[in-house]
């Protein structure tokens, strides 16, 4: 079997969670290598204080069958960064699948990649799509070729399970699932912001609300560019 080139960005202040649970899926598919990739192999500290090591610089990456861009608070510098936005332009160009999760596809859409492409992302920042150039869906996983994207943080390991049945047939991506005991049944239905209290949502917009005013300037800067 031949080797399938998984790459996942890694970043400063990534949601450590959007990379390990798709990498956790990616990784249990026969065949697969894995990549973290960045801009050089130094120690990356995620949002939440993990440490992750990249393994992989986007100078000598090679070319990726699937190219995965997680999110976090540290998509906002990304989101103009020329040499990161190079690098995902030229790899989609040769992958067969580019996916994201959460607001990594505010990443895809600022390089472009997104144009026309339906996608999804966190419901925080779902209303950003658009305004970069993406057909905004309000599913859990969205797929559009050979472009899939999963929501916020979690819907990742759906993302990379819907992958999966593509890359290697449904018994065997199913047959991941259930090693994985991967049976979500959460103790409240706080989980989307349509089943939570007002109170909860209002208090997750304000702790995220630095951030979200953050993106907003760059959104319009790069709407700006757009024209």
């Amino acid at each position: 079997m031949a080797t399938l080139i998984v790459g996942l960005l890694v970043f400063p202040k990534v949601q450590q969670l959007d990379l390990t649970g798709p990498y956790e899926v990616f990784a249990s598919i026969p065949g697969a290598e894995l990549r973290l990739i960045w801009k050089d192999l130094e120690p990356i500290v995620s949002a939440t204080g993990l440490v992750l090591a990249p393994d992989t610089e986007m100078a000598g990456c090679p070319q990726l069958d699937v190219l995965c861009v997680p999110g976090g608070v540290g998509v906002n510098a990304l989101m103009e960064d020329a040499v990161v936005l190079d690098f995902l332009r030229r790899q989609s160009e040769g992958a067969r699948f580019v996916t994201s999760v959460c607001t990594g596809a505010l990443v895809l859409a600022a390089a472009g990649l997104l144009d026309g492409k339906r996608a999804t992302t966190h419901w925080a920042s779902h209303d950003f799509l658009a305004r970069l150039g993406a057909v905004p869906e309000g599913a859990r996983v969205v797929t559009d070729g050979r472009f899939i994207s999963g929501g916020g943080v979690t819907a990742g390991i759906d993302m990379a399970l819907t992958l999966a049945a593509e890359l290697i047939g449904r018994p065997q991506a199913e047959a991941i699932q259930l090693n994985l005991e991967y049976a979500p049944a959460p103790p409240f239905a706080a989980g989307h912001p349509d089943t939570a209290t007002p109170e909860v949502v209002a208090a997750v917009r304000a702790m995220s609300s630095a951030s979200r005013q953050e993106r907003e300037r760059i959104v319009q800067r790069l709407e700006a560019a757009r024209g």
